[in-house]
């Protein structure tokens, strides 16, 4: 990888001898396996077994968790937050799991889109939710450093499945918590 940073650099005309060049293509590959070591993981590894048996069927909620990621497209950051909900029934989530489940995805080549889904299907799967509740909201670098150069604009995605889905009370429940 080191190699291929090395000839985008002279591809864009600059110098890989000059002194703050020099360990650029080793430092940008370093910086680019962590931003996508997502790929090395696995949900079982990232639960490790913090799935607890729970009499509760209440919603639990967990919001603000920082996101950031890398467009699949243009290989520009996208920065946000993320609020994760869940109606269990009989098992509920360590607390660090939530937002290990969301780095684990989000770290990783992606769309928000498919972002949004994977986190939500993942919790679903791991504690089989009465239903799951994800928001992501995030600025993207592609459309605010190139193309339309909009720096103000933040895209918003969500998923709602089982009961969120059907039950109109239990989503605006979920929503007027993320946001208050």
């Amino acid at each position: 990888m080191e190699e291929q940073f090395a000839k985008i650099i002279t591809a864009v005309g600059e110098d890989l001898t000059r002194e703050g060049l020099v360990d650029t293509p080793k430092r940008a590959a370093k910086a680019f396996k962590f931003l996508n070591n997502g790929y090395e993981k696995t949900l079982e590894e990232v639960l490790n077994g913090a799935i607890f048996s729970a009499e509760t069927e209440d919603m639990v909620i967990v919001k603000d968790i920082e996101l950031y990621s890398l467009c699949e497209h243009h290989l520009l950051p996208f920065i946000g937050k993320c609020h994760v909900g869940y109606l269990p029934q009989g098992k509920v989530l360590g607390l660090s799991k939530i937002a290990r489940i969301v780095d684990m995805y989000a770290r990783r080549l992606q769309i928000q889109e498919k972002l949004t889904k994977q986190i939500a299907d993942a919790i679903s799967v791991a504690v089989d939710a009465k239903g799951v509740a994800v928001v992501i909201e995030a600025k993207h670098l592609c459309m605010m450093m190139r193309g339309v150069e909009k720096q103000n604009s933040v895209m918003t995605t969500s998923v709602m499945t089982g009961i969120f889905r059907k039950s109109i009370s239990t989503r605006s429940e979920f929503l007027n918590l993320i946001n208050r």
